[in-house]
């Protein structure tokens, strides 16, 4: 391929890991292909095999929201890439590409390049890692646009439609929570079974694949348990409630290392038992810790401090994260409410663990209450009865 382009700086900026030569291999099986303003370079629900790489120009990405509305998603510029579903999956296009200003782009075709990396590891795992990266920021957009859509109709609907909407926007939200972590896990199973992978390159790719595995695991379990709360009552039984915070904190110390969170554990000796089950309460603890962990995405310091009085055990989680608006404030406990963009930090999830603390904390005829400051944090406060002899 000749050209007065030199595309190997914008390859290797485009998939951080690419070595020069495996730049140049990508190269060796591409073709160079300009396109002039105004041109559709991939359209919408079109199956095709194309992978393209942006080495300057611009193009814009849209997607058909309903007959009536078409929407920008965003501007890709060079050292961006589009059309990675066609080398990942049997999909059709997610959205519809057209040029803005006259644009060159290297393109590759998915025969071609499944064949290389083939015959590449390190190359795979730069390609694949970069990929699944821009899957989570596609769905994370994904998840907004959604979310700003539903905001829109529900000021438009009664109360019966907005429940309906609510309902669909739910499984929609499920959807991309499951699609990002099970087309990571399952490009990464792609490599491994390749068979190229050795020593520290397998044990990180398996390692990646355990991670989003577990998130799959994660998300059903927590729809599982809440059908569970609202179909069989827990059985309650003398419980040491430092055992049960001291598992809840163990479980989210790898998801704090991850986000740069370091947790404070603060039980004082001798606390009075309560009446409960335990592995809910593990659950609604961890869950409120998950919490204050998530909405700290500058790292820091995450407490839990215990204390006790007369009737009551008072179990506080405190963050120095993002904190929670006023407006958002009254309805951070409901089903599927979420925060999805705090001060230009995206979050995902689909607003469940909040609500399951709540429910369970009820459940043991204890209460939780909150005091947050935009941009300083959140404090969570759970009060729980101690155990009485007519228990």
């Amino acid at each position: 391929m000749k050209t007065s382009i030199l595309p190997l700086e914008i390859l290797m900026r485009a998939f951080p890991g690419l070595g020069k030569e495996e730049a140049e291999d990508i190269i060796g099986v591409s073709e160079l292909h300009s396109f002039p303003p105004n041109t559709m370079v991939c359209c919408e629900g079109a199956y095709e095999t194309t992978f393209y790489i942006i080495l300057e120009g611009e193009v814009e990405v849209t997607k058909l929201i309903n007959p009536n509305e078409v929407r920008v998603l965003k501007h890709l510029k060079a050292g961006d890439f589009f059309g990675e579903m066609a080398i990942i999956h049997n999909a059709p296009r997610a959205a519809t590409v057209t040029t803005v200003l006259p644009t060159t782009t290297l393109v590759i075709q998915k025969e071609a390049f499944s064949k290389l990396l083939e015959t590449n590891s390190s190359m795979s795992l730069a390609m694949v890692r970069e990929v699944s990266r821009r899957l989570r920021e596609n769905d994370e957009m994904a998840i907004e646009d959604l979310r700003l859509k539903a905001k829109e109709l529900a000021e438009a609907y009664q109360q019966l439609a907005e429940l309906d909407f609510a309902r669909r926007q739910f499984l929609t939200t499920i959807a991309h929570e499951l699609r990002t972590p099970l087309m990571a896990a399952s490009g990464y199973m792609q490599v491994i079974l390749s068979g190229k992978l050795q020593e520290e390159a397998l044990s990180s790719a398996l390692n990646t694949v355990g991670r989003n595995l577990q998130e799959i695991i994660a998300l059903v379990n927590d729809i599982l348990f809440l059908q569970e709360m609202d179909l069989i009552l827990p059985e309650f039984q003398p419980t040491d409630i430092d055992s049960v915070i001291a598992i809840a904190v163990e479980q989210q110390r790898a998801y704090a290392t991850r986000n740069k969170v370091d947790l404070k554990l603060t039980i004082p000796s001798g606390l009075p038992p309560v009446n409960a089950d335990a592995k809910s309460l593990v659950r609604a603890f961890a869950a409120i810790l998950n919490n204050a962990i998530k909405f700290s995405p500058d790292g820091g310091e995450v407490l839990i401090e215990v204390s006790c009085d007369r009737h009551l055990i008072h179990i506080l989680f405190q963050d120095h994260g993002v904190g929670i608006t006023p407006e958002a404030l009254p309805k951070i406990f409901d089903r599927f409410f979420h925060l999805d963009n705090i001060g230009g930090h995206l979050f995902r999830g689909i607003g469940l663990g909040l609500s399951i603390a709540r429910q369970v904390i009820e459940q043991h005829h204890g209460s939780i209450e909150v005091r947050s400051e935009p941009g300083k944090g959140s404090i969570f406060i759970v009060h729980l009865p101690q155990l009485t002899k007519s228990d």
